[in-house]
């Protein structure tokens, strides 16, 4: 399959019209323009000015991905006699894509240790059953995970509950994605998500784009960049794969670009070595040190640190950096020249600045980069983590993590008249450690697949098989349902977003809280999500500790979360006014940052090390453009132009010098596990290789970044021979 020489445009429209012919127009229409917020990337569009509209009004934006979702969404129910057919064992021999498109989940299902099929069984026994496993589990040997698609309000209620039943073993899935953004950002500024708002985002005359692919994984986003090309401004990208998305894109909303063979995206595109990040933002740090291109009253006046960031750099010679970036000193310069001309700077980042042992410090080098020019505490610069999954940000913003901010755990004690347990929690990877050594009886797992979200897959398995009970609440069949599943497992089917009886909130990338109508009737056999947990936590938490019928209603817990979580205050009154918002105190356009003494810090560290052997290469997993997150739309990757999704893509001189062809088997290893795959020529840096997530996940180890507990996806070191 030959690599487009741009991507999007007929593409993504072919795709709608294949959506409309499968589900049929009424459907499609009424999914599309209900005012529910997107149910993909936190990008974020729809909410109560439409299912097509973002924050700044800009409307009609077509997305492949999020037709997707609703694809999804929209399948027709699984049914009953299914299950009775079709074993787990031959379930495991479809692709994932393959069980995602059998249709919707609409039976409670039960497996029991030793079954070989899933058991349809109805919800009084599916309820009566879970209330009966919480009641003999010892709270201290279980956990509670989230995924991003899950409500704020439902979030809320789930970590409530887990706390109140005795546990802190509460996490979701920004433990394996953007944790090291939260961190880092934290660290030097007090804040853990954007410092900018989309409006921000139009005024700018640079965007950095940094280890992260939009037009696979953010394609809204694409707009955003298109447009400041437009209006004379510059787009860096800084990544080891040069991606034809991120090169040129056809905007299908978008005449121009449409009508066009695409429209221009990067000004100038740079490619590091995987793990060279670090390295690169530091040699453009010297080089505007040298230049003399530092705002001097910005650093002096409202940061601290900088003497001695000033030092390190200048300790640290060209040819370590050029020797850990990948990046030549030149190239480098030409970086700084053109951040140190821009007005208005905008970094974004995604999974390949997190993905690292390092993510945390990735994270701070590039807030430090922010700081050198000012581009901080003002209007139209700033920083931009590009999120996953809609309310990722959401659900922790309103406390699915195992500690809880101390203001927040003031005024949930507080305002709500309880104690909460001071007990260490679990990370997700604290988790799957505590299972494997048979630590945890019992899983409450809330949407998403935990399984194929983990490093090290075959540890994966063992560790979720070691659990006597979990318990899945989901609105299709995943990988997650039928590995590490040797004991009792209950999976519980969910209504999606806009299926929700009451309005539901969400929030965006840029702190922006969203209201979601639901309304749309599709399945007799799904039930909201948050109704499970609150009907669980009525049985199980006594009413002297805390009365959940003050739940009965979504708004009565909006009114709590507008209370006692910072900034969601105008949440208290969203039913009446309909008036979505911004959360306070998270936009800084005044250089009065988070910080105890309110000033941002420079943070410096020693540069990371490199492959441990010259003959091994650092291998990246990715997400392909048919996929979002772990749910995989389509075999082949339309954007780079591969159609096995088991595939390796490397430089054409590493294959040469391996004698390998394209489509040629190779045997790949790592000191996680090996596989046999296909090799495919890609424009990559010497000595890097991409492969695709879940695929490639057997070969990543479990190694974390120690601050954020963040896995190493993006560089794992591997061997490879032909076949």
């Amino acid at each position: 399959m030959k690599t487009p020489s741009y991507t999007g445009g007929w593409k993504s429209v072919y795709y709608s019209l294949h959506v409309v012919k499968e589900v049929g127009p009424v459907a499609f229409t009424k999914s599309l323009l209900s005012k529910n917020t997107c149910k993909t990337c936190a990008y974020g569009m729809g909410g109560q000015k439409g299912g097509m509209v973002n924050e700044e009004g800009d409307q009609i934006e077509v997305c492949k991905k999020s037709l997707q979702a609703q694809l999804t969404d929209i399948q027709l129910a699984i049914q009953t006699g299914f299950w009775h057919k079709n074993s787990i064992e031959n379930l495991l021999k479809l692709r994932p894509r393959e069980l995602e498109r059998l249709g919707r989940l609409n039976d409670p299902l039960l497996k029991k240790k030793g079954d070989t099929h899933y058991k349809p069984i109805d919800w009084q026994e599916a309820t009566a059953l879970l209330k009966e496993k919480f009641k003999k589990v010892d709270a201290a040997r279980t956990f509670f995970y989230s995924s991003g698609r899950s409500s704020n309000e439902a979030a809320f209620l789930l970590h409530l509950f887990a706390r109140l039943f005795g546990t802190n073993n509460v996490n979701n899935c920004s433990y394996y994605c953007h944790q090291a953004s939260g961190m880092g950002m934290g660290n030097t500024l007090g804040t853990g998500t954007a410092t900018v708002q989309l409006k921000d985002v139009k005024k700018a005359d640079l965007i950095f784009v940094i280890g992260a692919n939009p037009a696979s994984n953010h394609p809204r986003f694409l707009t955003e960049l298109m447009h400041c090309r437009r209006r004379g401004g510059k787009v860096i990208i800084v990544n080891p794969a040069k991606e034809p998305g991120l090169v040129k894109f056809s905007i299908p909303s978008d005449v121009k670009s449409f009508l066009s063979s695409g429209s221009e995206i990067a000004s100038h595109y740079y490619q590091p070595k995987i793990g060279g990040d670090m390295a690169v933002l530091y040699g453009v740090g010297k080089a505007l040190f040298e230049k003399g291109k530092i705002d001097e009253t910005f650093v002096h006046k409202y940061c601290e640190g900088v003497d001695e960031y000033k030092n390190q750099l200048e300790n640290l010679s060209w040819e370590q950096i050029t020797q850990s970036s990948g990046l030549s000193k030149v190239e480098l310069e030409e970086i700084a020249n053109l951040y140190g001309a821009a007005q208005n700077v905008i970094f974004t980042w995604a999974m390949g600045i997190t993905h690292h042992s390092h993510g945390v410090e990735n994270v701070e080098a590039i807030v430090n980069m922010a700081m050198l020019r000012g581009m901080l505490g003002r209007e139209h610069a700033g920083l931009l983590p590009l999120r996953g999954h809609s309310n990722v940000q959401g659900v922790g913003s309103v406390g699915v993590t195992p500690v809880l901010k101390e203001k927040i755990f003031q005024n949930m004690e507080e305002q709500l008249n309880i104690k909460l347990p001071d007990t260490p929690g679990w990370d997700t990877m604290e988790c799957m450690n505590q299972a494997a050594e048979g630590n945890v009886d019992m899983a409450f797992i809330l949407g998403g697949n935990l399984y194929a979200s983990n490093p090290n897959l075959h540890f994966a398995e063992k560790a979720l098989s070691n659990i006597p009970f979990k318990v899945f609440l989901n609105t299709t069949i995943n990988e997650g349902h039928l590995r590490g599943v040797g004991e009792e497992v209950l999976i519980l089917p969910v209504k999606a977003r806009d299926e929700e009886d009451q309005k539901t909130t969400q929030e965006s990338m840029f702190n922006y809280v969203r209201l979601s109508d639901g309304g749309i009737d599709r399945h007799n056999g799904t039930r909201s999500e948050y109704d499970i947990i609150l009907e669980l936590a009525k049985t199980i938490i006594p009413k002297e500790v805390f009365d959940f019928q003050a739940f009965g209603e979504f708004r009565d817990i909006r009114k709590v979360i507008a209370k006692v979580i910072p900034g969601f205050d105008k949440l208290e009154d969203i039913d009446e006014t309909n008036e979505e918002f911004q959360i306070g105190g998270r936009t800084f356009h005044q250089p009065v940052f988070g910080t105890a003494n309110g000033k941002a810090k420079f943070r410096f560290h020693p540069l990371p090390k490199g492959k441990n052997e010259t003959n091994s290469f650092s291998l990246m997993s990715v997400r392909s453009e048919g996929q979002f997150n772990s749910i995989v739309y389509e075999e082949k990757d339309a954007w780079r132009g591969v159609e096995d999704r088991n595939t390796i893509l490397m430089n054409s001189t590493d294959m040469q010098k391996l004698k390998v062809n394209d489509h040629d088997e190779i045997n790949i290893s790592s000191k996680a596990g090996k596989l046999r795959m296909k090799v495919q020529a890609f424009d990559i840096t010497e000595g890097c290789v991409l492969g695709y997530y879940p695929e490639t996940n057997f070969l990543v180890s479990s190694e974390l970044d120690p601050q954020s507990k963040t896995p190493s996806f993006k560089n794992t070191e591997v061997w490879i021979e032909k076949a």
